[in-house]
């Protein structure tokens, strides 16, 4: 290397986390890619994807080179929460197929060397679940209420909340029911909150972690898995008191000590099986109690959300990978990379939308771009997708993990212009449009620029598709290397040569926008977040693997072009 770009005791920074055994477990490394599967695929033509779509598209997933496919809840469901509202935990929905559909899933996805991970929602059932129902029948002080949070209301005859608690999709978060008693419900009032105190809840969940466990699942995905037990303790605080309490394990309601105990319990499933089953929490925790969730013997991996808020900065991408690289050291696992999911604005969205001065991060200028109405004025599309591109090459060379929400592949952007008649998401319903939700996310992908549903089925799609799909159709970009889909085909291809140590070395660049960490092996991945091409000499023999635009160059040495991230190997 020249001076320009130099690795010195004081500029590299090293973290590794070190695998047990002789062979690191098949998650640690693995690009996981996120099915939202009323939104990717629709065999029978109703409107909502479906589980033989799924099977549908396991060569799609195949040519795209991941090593799972993660699946959000497809079971029987009203709804009201796009499926986190739960109605039975052991079969699928019939909107979405059988539980014959889903081993023939497993089977085709397994053929073609992808493990399959699917969703568990242990907070909260939903109201059309047997056993809330049950509760609603049984009346005051009985065993079907005890495995749900009922508590009398305030006041002289009981007629107001028992706390001023908000719940997460605005509004609040008590509903009662008929005979005057409330049930807490953190999210939508659909989804009442399950009491974990309760020896039944604990037994049950345990029976489904089997039941899908024998049925060939690979893993678990834990949602909300900071929020399951909870300290109701009379007299109740306020919402006020609530948010100033520490989480420091005492919470009454978030990140509490005593939810490590379910999954020290859920643990001992999980290693049951030959392999074990993984598991990865949903915690959205502070950073010093995530290595909690993702030790071994709890889940053993826990998400890594910081990029969901960071700049597409050097400086903020570098303190981001080194602290939770760090962390993920501290536990014994490996870090998760996320740059979108279901729940969030596509990013190439959130790095498109113009800046106003305001200070506002990614994902609140996006958030209020969407509340306005997604003005097209405030989207500079091209820059968002190269920015996308480049920072999507930058996660996948790091050590660990990395979770790809469908679609991310075909560069898609936040579908904005959805008619309030339209939306889904409870947030909007609950906040009076105040907060637009999530379904600008969640829309059915485009296959094909034409068609019904642009090839997602032919009885039309559950949210409305912008002319815009058109253009981003899987069909369009499969033969083309230098397409969105044909960056990530090639990233992941050259990803699996990487296999090295579970490390990096940062460089130092001499160049505030600019990123340069290096692999084991000589594998090296440059990042140029700023406006002027980065000139990289590079060693004799060097070669450039990938670029996340065509314009690298590589005579006399390697031009890292503005906002575009290139890898070099320099090793055999």
């Amino acid at each position: 290397m020249t001076a320009q770009d130099t690795a010195t005791p004081e500029t590299a920074a090293t973290a590794a986390s070190t695998p047990p055994g002789d062979v690191p477990a098949w998650w640690r490394q693995a690009v996981v890619y996120q099915v939202y599967p009323r939104s990717f695929a629709d065999a029978d033509g109703d409107g909502l994807g479906d589980l033989v779509g799924i099977t549908d598209r396991a060569d799609y997933l195949a040519d795209l080179g991941v090593d799972a496919v993660w699946l959000s809840p497809f079971y029987p469901s009203a709804l009201a929460d796009g499926g986190y509202d739960v109605a039975d935990y052991r079969d699928v929905d019939p909107r979405l197929g059988t539980l014959d559909d889903f081993d023939a899933m497993v089977a085709a996805l397994h053929a073609r060397g992808i493990k399959v991970v699917v969703d568990i929602v242990p907070n909260h059932t939903s109201d059309q679940h047997a056993w809330f129902q049950a509760a609603l029948a049984a009346g005051r002080g009985s065993p079907e209420r005890a495995r749900y949070l009922f508590r009398e209301g305030s006041g002289p005859d009981g007629a107001e909340p028992p706390t001023d608690w908000e719940s997460s999709f605005g509004g609040p978060a008590w509903r009662r029911v008929e005979d005057g008693q409330w049930y807490l419900h953190s999210f939508a009032p659909e989804q009442p909150d399950l009491a974990w105190d309760h020896p039944e809840v604990r037994a049950d969940f345990v029976r489904t972690l089997r039941f899908w466990s024998d049925r060939g699942v690979d893993g678990f995905r834990i949602d909300v898995a900071h929020m399951l037990t909870k300290d109701l303790t009379e007299p109740l605080p306020s919402a006020a008191e609530i948010a100033a309490l520490p989480r420091d394990g005492n919470h009454p309601l978030y990140d509490r000590d005593d939810v490590h105990e379910v999954y020290a319990e859920w643990r001992e499933v999980f290693d049951s099986y030959d392999p074990p089953r993984a598991a990865v929490a949903e915690a959205w925790v502070d950073a010093e109690r995530v290595p909690l969730y993702a030790r071994p013997e709890s889940l053993g991996q826990s998400f890594n959300f910081d990029l969901l808020l960071a700049e597409p900065a050097a400086a903020d991408f570098r303190r981001i990978i080194t602290d939770n690289l760090a962390l993920a050291a501290r536990s014994g696992s490996s870090s998760t990379w996320v740059l979108s999911n279901h729940d969030v604005v596509r990013h190439p969205t959130r790095y498109g939308v113009a800046s106003r001065g305001d200070g506002l991060a990614p994902r609140e200028r996006a958030a209020r771009w969407l509340v306005e109405g997604g003005p097209e004025a405030d989207l500079d599309r091209e820059r968002g997708l190269r920015v996308a591109r480049a920072a999507t090459l930058l996660v996948l060379g790091l050590p660990g993990s990395t979770y790809l929400y469908q679609g991310e592949e075909l560069g898609l952007h936040e579908v904005a212009d959805i008619p309030a008649d339209q939306r889904q998401d409870p947030t909007f319903s609950r906040t009076d449009g105040a907060q637009v939700g999530r379904d600008g996310c969640r829309v059915p992908i485009p296959w094909t620029p034409d068609g019904t549903a642009f090839g997602f089925g032919t009885g039309g799609a559950h949210l409305p598709q912008p002319a815009w799909f058109a253009e981003h159709a899987a069909s369009t970009q499969e033969d083309d290397p230098d397409t969105t889909l044909g960056l990530y085909r090639r990233a992941l291809a050259a990803r699996r040569t990487l296999q090295g140590a579970e490390r990096l070395d940062w460089v130092d660049t001499r160049a505030p926008d600019v990123l340069h960490y290096v692999r084991p092996g000589g594998w090296h991945v440059v990042t140029n977040f700023g406006a002027e091409p980065y000139p990289l000499d590079v060693p004799d023999g060097a070669r450039l693997v990938l670029a996340s635009v065509p314009e690298a160059e590589t005579q006399g040495g390697t031009v890292v072009p503005p906002l575009a991230t290139a890898w070099f190997a320099t090793g055999a």
